[in-house]
Parts: C-alpha cells; sequence; structure tokens
C-alpha cells in the first residue's frame, strides 16, 4: 500500500482532487465497462501516444483505479456467468476482456474435456479454442485492422510472427499443443497462479504453448493464467497488451486470476450440463420406439416434441404393437413431470404395456395393469393412458382411457369429431375400474392420438385447444377433397402448426393413425375339428381360396406348411383349431388352438420321426411367428405374392 503524504506540500489543492475525481466518472460514462486501465490508444491514423499514468504515490489516483479494477472485475464475472454453454462463456471472457483488459486474448481448453469425476484421457492436449483481437475504425466506421496497426516492434522482434500483427487474418498460435509431463508450460498450470510473460516461469512455457518463436510484446504485457475447474486444470488463457500501451501491474494479476476462476468454473458447469442434457435427450430417445411397424391394413405417423432446450425431459410416450389377428395396437401416454425419473418410469409404463399388449389383453385390462404397476413404482407415479386397438377386418377400434384427453377421428368426407371415450381417472390413483368402447373404423378414416402438450398451455385450457385441433383437422381435410384423406406425414406437420408462441410448455408426442382395413373378400376363415383328417382338409380349403385369388403358384408351398403347423394345433389341441388367410401384399396364414404352450424350433435328429415342421416354416416362409393369447395361441406365417 501507497502511505499518505505526510507534508501539507505533498497535497493537492482541494479543486484540484475534486477535478481529478470529477475526470474518471465522465470518462465511464462514455465507456462501456470501466476500464481498470489506462485508456485505448487513438486509431494508427492519428498519433499514437500513450496517455499520461497517474503518479504512483498519488493515493487519490491509487484508490481510483482499485475502484475501476472492482468494478470491471464485477462487470466481467457477470458477462461470464451469464453463458450456458461453452461457447457462451469463452465468448463472454474475450468480450469482457478486450480491449478494457488487453489487447488480444488466446483461450486454450483441454481435448477432450473431462467431465466431472471423469478421469481425463492421456497425453494431456490444449487446443487453441478462440482468439479475440481490438478492431480500430476511423471516423466513417470503417476498420483500419487490429490494434498495433502501425507500430514498430521492438528490434529484437524483427522479423518473427507477432501475436498482434494486423496484417495476419489469424493470430499465428498453435492450434494443439501437448503438454509434456515435468516441462515448463506443466509446471505453471500446476501452479495455477497467473503469471507474467516476462518471468523466467511463463518464458519458457509460452512457446510451448502457441508454437515455436512467436512475437510477445516486451515487458510485461503478457499475462499467462491457468484455467482450474472444480477438480483439476483444464486450460490456459493468455492476455495481451500492444507495446505502446502501458504494461501490467501486479495487481492485474490479482484481475486475471478473478477471470480465469470464473470462466473455469462456468466451464466445468457448462460441460456437466452438457453431459447431463446428452444423457436425458439419448434416455428419451432410446425409449421411444426407433420406426414405427407396418402392420397390414393401416399406415402410422408419429412426432415427437420435447418441450424446450432448458427441459427436454419428459413422460410423454406413443406406441403401436402388432397383435394376432392382424390387429394393432395404438398406445400413447404422459407421465407427469419434466426430469430423469418421469422419463424413467415412462419407460418402464411402455415396456409393461408392450408385455400386456403380447398378451393380447383387452384394452381396460391392461390399463388396469398398469395402474397396478404404477402404484408399485411409488406412490407418487401418476400417469395418463389411451389404449386403442384396432381390427383390420371387422372395421372396428375399441378404446379404453385412463385420464387422457380423447381421440380425434377425422372422416373420409373431411368431418372431423372428438370420440366420446369414458374419461377414466389417470394411472396411479388405484382403485378405479377402467372402461372400453367399440366404435366403428372405416376405411379411409385417420385417428389421431395426442398429449396434452399439443391441446393444452398457459394460453389456452384444455378443451379450447382440443376444439381448435379439430377444426384444423377438419379444414386440412377439406383442402384434399371429399373424396382423398390428406397425406399422413403432412397432416401431422401441419397439426403442429396450431402451436402458437408460448405453447410449448410440455412435450409433444402424436400417433396418426389411417385405416385401409382388410376387405372382406381377401379374408377365408374355417374351424377345424382337432381330428386327423384337419390338416387335408386345411390343405383343400388352402387350395380352393388361393384358386379363387389367383394365387395358385404358391398352393404346394403354402399347402406344405399349412399341413405342418395344423398337424402341430391338432396334436395338443382340445378345441376347433381355427384357420384365417389373409390376402394383401402378401399371404398371411394364422392358425390358433386353444393350447398355451408355444412352439420352438429345434434341430432334429437323424433318428427323429418329426421336430423337422418348424425347420420347414422357417425356410419356406417369409416371416414366421407364435403369439400367447388368453384362450391359447395363434402361430402364423407369411409367403410374399409376388415373384
Amino acid at each position: 500500500m501507497t502511505e499518505h503524504p505526510t507534508s501539507h506540500e505533498g497535497r493537492q489543492p482541494v479543486a484540484a482532487r475534486s477535478q481529478e475525481r470529477t475526470r474518471p466518472r465522465q470518462e465511464a460514462s462514455a465507456a462501456a465497462v470501466p476500464p481498470p486501465v489506462p485508456s485505448v490508444p487513438a486509431p494508427a491514423t492519428a498519433q499514437a501516444t500513450a496517455p499520461s499514468s497517474v503518479p504512483p504515490q498519488d493515493p487519490v489516483g491509487a484508490a481510483r483505479r482499485e475502484g475501476d479494477r472492482l468494478r470491471f472485475v464485477g462487470a466481467a464475472t457477470r458477462r461470464i456467468a451469464r453463458g450456458i454453454d461453452l461457447d457462451e462463456i469463452v465468448l463472454g471472457l474475450c468480450r469482457a476482456t478486450v480491449p478494457t483488459f488487453s489487447d488480444a486474448i488466446l483461450v486454450y481448453l483441454r481435448d477432450p474435456l473431462p467431465v466431472g469425476d471423469e478421469r481425463p484421457v492421456a497425453p494431456f492436449v490444449l487446443r487453441l479454442r478462440r482468439t479475440d483481437r481490438l478492431r480500430l475504425t476511423d471516423e466513417d466506421g470503417e476498420s483500419l485492422g487490429t490494434a498495433g496497426a502501425g507500430i514498430q516492434l521492438p528490434e529484437s522482434e524483427a522479423g518473427r510472427a507477432s501475436l498482434l500483427d494486423p496484417q495476419a487474418d489469424v493470430m499465428p498460435a498453435a492450434q494443439l499443443c501437448e503438454v509434456a509431463s515435468g516441462g515448463a508450460l506443466s509446471e505453471v498450470l500446476r501452479g495455477v497462479r497467473p503469471v507474467f510473460g516476462d518471468s523466467a516461469a511463463a518464458r519458457a512455457a509460452l512457446p510451448e504453448l502457441l508454437g515455436g518463436e512467436m512475437g510477445l510484446p516486451g515487458g510485461r504485457r503478457a499475462i499467462l493464467a491457468p484455467l482450474r475447474g472444480r477438480r483439476r486444470v483444464i486450460g490456459a488463457a493468455v492476455f495481451l497488451r500492444r507495446p505502446d500501451r502501458p504494461a501490467f501491474e501486479p495487481n492485474d494479476l490479482l484481475v486475471a486470476a478473478q477471470l480465469a476462476t470464473h470462466t473455469a468454473l462456468g466451464i466445468d458447469k457448462a460441460v456437466l450440463y452438457g453431459r447431463e442434457a446428452y444423457i436425458a435427450d439419448e434416455l428419451q430417445r432410446t425409449m421411444l420406439p426407433e420406426g414405427l411397424p407396418q402392420p397390414t391394413g393401416v399406415r402410422l405417423a408419429s412426432r415427437y416434441l420435447p418441450a424446450a432446450e432448458t427441459a427436454r425431459v419428459g413422460g410423454d410416450w406413443y406406441d403401436a404393437i402388432p397383435l394376432p389377428g392382424s390387429r394393432v395396437a395404438l398406445v400413447v401416454g404422459d407421465v407427469m413431470g419434466h426430469s430423469m425419473t418421469s422419463a424413467a418410469i415412462m419407460g418402464q409404463l411402455r415396456t409393461t404395456a408392450q408385455t400386456l399388449a403380447g398378451l393380447d389383453l383387452p384394452p381396460q385390462e391392461v390399463l388396469h395393469h398398469l395402474d397396478e404397476q404404477a402404484q408399485r413404482l411409488g406412490t407418487d407415479r401418476m400417469a395418463t393412458c389411451l389404449y386403442a386397438v384396432y381390427d383390420p377386418v371387422s372395421h372396428r377400434i375399441t378404446i379404453a382411457n385412463a385420464g387422457h384427453p380423447p381421440p380425434i377421428l377425422l372422416h373420409l368426407g373431411g368431418r372431423a369429431e372428438v370420440l366420446r371415450v369414458p374419461p377414466g381417472a389417470p394411472i396411479g390413483v388405484g382403485g378405479v375400474d377402467f372402461e372400453a368402447v367399440e366404435l366403428d373404423a372405416p376405411a379411409g378414416a385417420t385417428l389421431l392420438l395426442y398429449t396434452d402438450g399439443l391441446v393444452e398451455s398457459r394460453l389456452r385450457d384444455v378443451w379450447t385447444g382440443i376444439e381448435q385441433l379439430r377444426e384444423r383437422l377438419a379444414a386440412t381435410a377439406q383442402l384434399t377433397g371429399p373424396d382423398h384423406s390428406p397425406p399422413l406425414e403432412a397432416l401431422c406437420d401441419d397439426v403442429l402448426d396450431v402451436l402458437g408462441p408460448g405453447d410449448r410448455d410440455d412435450d409433444i408426442a402424436l400417433l396418426a393413425a389411417r385405416f385401409d382395413g382388410i376387405a372382406p373378400s381377401d379374408v377365408a376363415y374355417w374351424f377345424l375339428e382337432p381330428e386327423d383328417a384337419a390338416p387335408g382338409r386345411a390343405r383343400r380349403l388352402a387350395r380352393r381360396a388361393l384358386s379363387r385369388w389367383g394365387l395358385e403358384e404358391l398352393s404346394d408351398s403354402v399347402e406344405l406348411l399349412i399341413s405342418e403347423v395344423v398337424t402341430n394345433a391338432v396334436r395338443y389341441a382340445e378345441r376347433p383349431v381355427t384357420l384365417r388367410l389373409l390376402r394383401t401384399d402378401v399371404l398371411r396364414c394364422e392358425v390358433g388352438d386353444d393350447s398355451p404352450q408355444l412352439p420352438r424350433q429345434r434341430r432334429a435328429r437323424d433318428t427323429d420321426e418329426g421336430g423337422r415342421g418348424l425347420f420347414l416354416v422357417n425356410r419356406l416362409a417369409r416371416r414366421w411367428g407364435a403369439t400367447r393369447l388368453s384362450t391359447g395361441k395363434v402361430v402364423w406365417f407369411e409367403i410374399s405374392t409376388r415373384p
């Protein structure tokens, strides 16, 4: 600290001290950030003269400069703290320091950056993340190049590439630097504290960092500041001043330390937040279906939108699950809340719904078991869900609801109606019954299932949003004409256009199903008594159906496979066996019986008399499978109708 002079001769007159205090306030009011050091010199076209410095023994000037430093540090750290991601934080450091604190800055960060307690990879590599330099303009706003134009470098630096060279488009610094263990740069970074560029440690470390013989301003016009996060060094910053500008002072090391500390902690938080956001997004995406199936008689399309970048994890989901008999289950649900917990619960409920669908349970039973599963997960695990089963043969759809917004059915003629389904209680309430309704699903109609994020927001209630959605669907259908349905993908995009400003408070799941159905003329259905003559009768019935459909070339393969599957069903069945053929883009055969035991393919030994039926099915059929039902099972296979 500078002591106050004791003699009257050393004191300034009151008027002089008042004028001295007034001048910096006027200068500060014209600047965006109060400079902690002398002002930036005039452009190169004008005479570059260094401003007079405050006498070192002047207590008023020292106090003023100290106050300027504190105000600068406060403003700079606030600007750095405003950044959320990595680039914003580094940019905040550069914009806060150039030109107020330095004329140029280089920021190096570890590559790759460690996350949290993650052990850094070897070797220790620093990558140049960002550079920034002061640029000057004339009175007309035209650029005069970088700060330092027209400034002569010291003779000792002649012919060397300067980091402040105005002719260079980029600062001539190394992009990558491998920090040698035990080297000069490693020792400076390990010390954590900023050092002047003319110190012995910095003179050895800076060439290693910047790469080769870079022209550095002489004197104390460079500061090397390590960037240390919560657990380790994650980078370094180099602050530079032009030769015509006053050198850094010892107190500027404290300023550089404050800037480096706030920047490093901000980078640590940004990297950790980015990793958490990535994990959350991956969790959400992996719990949603990668793609939709292509079941017979129905076309599907879907959309999913997160709420926002800051709350992209939610509990909304959709699903389409093929069922026996060419049916398909359509599911949409919404777990309450926005968190990793909500996404995890959503994944558990979706998996449970898929398992229950595989048992071919009625929709109301599926919701009942989902309710029980939600109660096992916790007392506050609440969700809404709508479960529908579409049968393309009967052109009917069965729907059960658990507190979810009702679906909308868009008819072929353009009429859109909100289906009246029992609302039900949300999943997780417990002790409630769910009801199912069976409705017509005419060919050409489109069923739209959605979550409440599409129709409810801070600016509108859910029923207002549902009515707006219904009107939008009707208007879109009228544009395509009464005899044509709007394209399914375009319809989904048009539906999302109902969202306005302020309507993205919640994530959105959307599932659209276009009912094509299967014509009765393309379906053949029989009952077979479980007796030895059943396989022969099944072959004859299949041959007649194929002849009626003009598929005689498939008779040999189909008869062989039907004979094997029916023989296996008759062996274990006690009630009549069902046989159904469906003709669409493929020929599908379904054989059902009342035995719950699913067949398994196995390799038969040479001495075995049986065990080769499923082997033939696997070799000759395009696809095959077996599904357990509440009343038994169904074994099916498909054969392509095209050569």
